[in-house]
């Protein structure tokens, strides 16, 4: 994954509002509700390339909050040209957008190339078409079909946004929405549970009691089966949640919804804690020494929030005690468990 460094082009190209989104607070400060001048736009790249830790790697500006490719053409191509100044002069690898699956056609595309766009990521939110209707969304699951495939057959590095808990949504609607977008064979995929923004339209239909939102639990539940499914396909899940921003976490901002600042975290931990407990119940380690190996990237994970999943599988299985340790080998997301010399690995639900 690439160094991002983000732009945010707030409602700018999109049709009309959808029915949870408040930009404003989802990418808080630093976002530019109206036209970007080249100075800030300077000043926000040469402050990322400054603050990064990463001294090796791809660099990408982003261009996010917005539908890039509704926006007036005049004014894509001068953000572009900010952008491909950065990658003239090797500071930048190249440019990725987010847009409306709508909002995507060869004439669109043909003029990306020209700018060194590499990565598109579109906002599907669901496959199945009630949903994206009571969510305002304005546009069609075939929409999304056709804007992946054609992005595909050009050659574009191609992501889609997936969203669980929307108005109208089940979690079978969501597991539906998971197949679809594997069939569709993306390059990654974003997920995040549905949050009740202050100043939507989902706010209003959940002060109405329209609107339920998920539980942490069933969010958690639904974001670890599509991490399980998309890992089955080698579809990496890039994030998962919303990246907290100052104007989330002032009070009212977020009315309602599964909403945690290490979302991710949560949901890799209670997967973690599903493979070790699939391999143990197997063995008879009763009052046994234990021990985990994970790939640099998972150990956090594995351990849970305040070391709770730690403490849980030792209980759970009443081990003696408990070792974690790093093996650079191992590939992220996998699991090795070794007790009195034998060793058994897991990678999802597959024991070898």
């Amino acid at each position: 994954m690439p160094l991002i460094i983000p732009i945010f082009v707030v409602h700018q190209g999109c049709p009309h509002r959808c029915i949870y989104c408040n930009e404003e607070k989802a990418v808080g400060e630093g976002a530019y509700p109206f036209r970007i001048t080249e100075a800030s736009f300077r000043e926000t790249v040469y402050y990322y390339l400054g603050h990064s830790r990463r001294k090796k790697g791809p660099v990408q500006i982003a261009f996010y909050g917005g539908n890039f490719t509704g926006i007036d053409r005049e004014y894509q191509q001068e953000l572009l040209e900010m952008a491909g100044a950065f990658i003239r002069q090797g500071s930048v690898e190249s440019i990725r957008i987010s847009t409306r699956p709508d909002c995507i056609d060869e004439a669109c595309l043909d003029f990306l190339e020209e700018f060194s766009v590499k990565t598109v990521e579109i906002g599907a939110q669901s496959m199945v078409d009630d949903v994206l209707r009571l969510s305002l969304r304005g546009h069609s699951s075939s929409d999304i079909r056709h804007a992946v495939g054609l992005l595909k057959k050009r050659g574009f590095e191609t992501g889609v946004h997936l969203m669980v808990g929307l108005p109208g949504d089940s979690l079978d609607g969501f597991a539906f929405s998971v197949e679809e977008t594997i069939a569709l064979r993306p390059h990654t995929v974003r997920i995040h549970p549905t949050l009740v923004f202050s100043g939507t339209g989902l706010e209003e239909a959940f002060h109405r009691g329209d609107y339920k939102p998920l539980t942490m639990p069933e969010a958690i539940a639904a974001c670890k089966y599509a991490v399980g499914k998309f890992f089955s396909a080698g579809i990496p899940v890039i994030r998962l949640g919303l990246q907290t921003t100052p104007e989330m976490e002032k009070a009212g901002s977020i009315v309602a919804g599964p909403f945690h600042p290490a979302f991710r975290s949560l949901v890799e931990g209670d997967i973690f804690f599903d493979m070790a407990s699939l391999i143990l119940s197997k063995l008879e380690i009763k009052g046994r020494e234990v021990a985990f190996f994970l790939s640099p990237g998972d150990v956090s994970s594995f351990r849970g929030q305040k070391n709770r999943n730690v403490k849980a599988i030792k209980n759970k299985f009443c081990l003696k005690a408990i070792s974690l340790s790093i093996d650079p080998e191992q590939q992220k997301g996998c699991l090795t468990v070794e007790t009195e010399g034998k060793k058994w690995r897991l990678r999802g639900e597959e024991v070898f």
